[in-house]
Parts: C-alpha cells; structure tokens; sequence
C-alpha cells in the first residue's frame, strides 16, 4: 500500500510539473490530448460560456466572457499548486507520518499541512521532519515551490505583454475598417489616389501581425481566451476581416497590391487553422453564407462607387468562393467556440468609429472656430464608445 501511495504521489507531481513546462516554458504548441491544462479549460469553458450566452443583454455578455481569461489563469496556478501539495503529501504518508508535531495529532493532514507549508516556503517550525529521507524531501519541496513561484512572476508580463501587442494592431484597424472591420470598409477607405502604397503597407503589417499571433497564442493557448475592450472587437473578427480582403484583392480587384495579399493571406490563413487545430476544431459545416452572390452584386457596386478597379470577367465570384472556402470553415467554428462573431463582408448596421469623436471635434472647430466646451466633448466621445 505505501509502494502505491508513493507511485501516486511521485506520478501526481510529475504530471503537475510537464503541465506547466508545457503550458509556460516550451515554446511551441504541447502535445497530448490528456494534459491537465487542456482538462481543466475543457471542463471550466464549456459551462462558463454557456451560463455568459443564457445571459441576453450584449454588454453584460461580453463582460462575463472577458473575465474568463484572467480567472482562468489565477485558478490554473491554484490547481498547479493543489496537484504539487497533494503529490507530496502522498509521499509523507506513504513515509509512515516522518514528522514531530507538537499537538501530538498525527494523521494524514500533518503531512498535508507539512505539504503546504513547505510548498509555500513558510518556515512555521510547528512540526518537523525526522528522518534523512524526509528532510531531503521538505528542501526538495521548498526549492520546487519556489521555482514555481519565480515562474509565475516571469510567466504574467510575457503573457500580457503578448496581449497589449495583439490589441494595438486591433484597435488600429477601427479607423481604416469599421467598427466592426469590413472588408468592404477596408476597400472603400482606401480608394483614394496612391492608397495602393498604403493598402499594400497595411497588408505587411497585418502579414507580420498574423505570424505574431500564430507564435505568441501557440505558445499561450491561454491567449485566445482574452478578449479586446470593445464588444465590436476580436482578434478571430480582425483577422477574417483582413482574409476577407486579401481574398477579395486576390480574386477580383486589379492593382498591384494583389501580391502583398496572397503573402499576408497565406500567412493569415496558416495562424486561422493552426490555432483551430489547438483546440481540436474541424471546419464548421453548413453555416450560413457571408456572402451570397446577391450581397456580392452589392459590394461589387459599393467597390465600383469608390472607385475601386474591380474585375468583372464573370469568373471572380467563383475564384472568391473558392478562396473563402480555405479559411471561412475554420474561422466559423473559432467563432462558435469562444464566442467571437465573425464581421460581416459588409455592414449593415455599424457601430460608429471610435476615432470619428476625434474628427467632429476638429470639425467643429474649424467650422466655428472656437474651443468645445468639455461636457460637450464628453458626450461627442461617449456616443462613439461601445465598451
């Protein structure tokens, strides 16, 4: 009995301590459909996300659905700790209780409270370890939580650092897409003379964003469950925003931007399906169409109002259907799964731009040529905020 409460409690702690290499450490996507990470965000997400979508106002919706990410993070570390504490009480008790205590109470939770307290480097004094093997053990357990702790503190700003780099090319995007982004959008506010230059500049930098992300939420699959500032906003929505139009230029539009988005599509489309395979996602079937050939008929029209050079040789909505179908499968069911709706190719109803607070204001003060009054400027911003 004690040979086997000792394999449990080594096997436990060993299983504790390949879960956060993985997870914290290794650099690339961990391997193992058994894993304690992805046990535990299997068994957590699925009712937390159901109890956030019974909930039917939209704020409070994306509110509930942001806090999962950071929550998530704190209650893995607690489950990290337990699993190391346990695996190590186990041990003590297959050891025949090795300690003094002073209550002369010993039992099953001495070693338990020996666990935590070497775990957590405490140093009470109130029951001590006799015993070589024992002795060696409680140091062993001292340096192991404190390693784990160093870990941690290392592990918060590279994660959130991570985060803050995703969100500023996200929120950069307001203004030249929409809110939410559109491809339609992007097109149409980049219609100017000499906007190929700053399309195909646009194009590189989103090329660059998609293979950060792809590193950055491969390594921290944790990541994905962190949600931008605006319910307007997400990374999932941004980035089929940005293969929505790299498709678009591809398959029927004439400039020479086309070859900046086969590269930024090809490397956008690599992050979209990678990160689906992380959370063993196949592409979703028969989901409604983005864009059926009577809403393509519309944008070929809003393009050629902007003055967009767009081909018409019968042949492009078919090149665009078969582009999409590369990437529209797996961007559905990221969607599905955490809770991301995907933009549409043209929107109905947008949400005012953020930025355009900016833009009345200078209007208003070259049309009147006088300062805003503050309360005034308040109530501008606040109709164009959808936190």
């Amino acid at each position: 009995m004690r040979t086997l409460t000792t394999f449990a409690g080594i096997l436990c702690i060993l299983i504790v301590l390949l879960d956060a290499f993985q997870t914290v450490i290794l650099p690339r996507r961990a391997a193992g459909r058994l894993r304690l990470t992805r046990i535990f965000y299997i068994a957590t997400w699925v009712p937390w996300r159901a109890v956030a979508m019974s909930i039917t106002h939209p704020r409070k919706r994306e509110t509930i659905l942001s806090f999962y990410g950071p929550l998530s993070l704190i209650f893995l570390l607690i489950v990290w700790a337990c699993g190391m504490v346990f695996g190590f009480s186990l041990i003590y008790y297959s050891l025949g209780n090795p300690f003094n205590d002073s209550s002369r109470q010993l039992s099953y939770f001495s070693d338990l409270y020996v666990s935590g307290t070497n775990f957590f480097t405490l140093g009470l004094g109130d029951v001590t370890p006799h015993g070589q093997i024992a002795r060696v053990l409680c140091t062993l357990e001292a340096g192991t939580g404190f390693g784990f702790l160093a870990v941690v503190m290392g592990y918060f700003p590279v994660l959130y650092g991570a985060f803050s780099r995703r969100e500023v090319s996200i929120s950069l995007l307001d203004a030249r897409a929409g809110s939410p982004p559109t491809a339609a959008e992007l097109m149409r506010r980049h219609s100017f003379e000499g906007s190929e230059v700053e399309l195909s500049t646009l194009l590189t930098e989103w090329e660059r964003w998609s293979a950060e992300l792809l590193e950055s939420h491969i390594s921290y699959t944790l990541l994905c469950y962190y949600r931008s500032q605006h319910t307007n906003q997400s990374w999932v929505g941004a980035l089929t925003a940005i293969l929505d139009t790299s498709a678009l230029l591809i398959a029927g539009v004439r400039g020479h931007e086309a070859r900046q988005a086969q590269l930024t599509f090809a490397m956008a489309r690599h992050a979209l399906v990678d990160l689906a395979q992380v959370f063993s996602l196949t592409p979703a079937q028969n989901v409604p169409d983005r864009l059926p050939p009577e809403r393509y008929e519309r944008l070929y029209s809003l393009l050629c109002q902007s003055g967009v050079s767009v081909c018409r040789d019968g042949q492009s909505y078919e090149r665009l259907r078969n582009l999409r179908a590369l990437y529209e499968g797996y961007a559905a069911s990221l969607s599905d799964h955490l809770c991301m709706p995907l933009p549409p190719w043209i929107a109905e109803q947008p949400h005012k731009d953020n930025w355009l607070a900016v833009a009345k204001v200078r209007k208003q003060a070259e049309s009147e040529g006088a300062g805003i009054e503050p309360h005034n400027l308040a109530e501008v911003i606040d109709q164009h905020h959808e936190f």
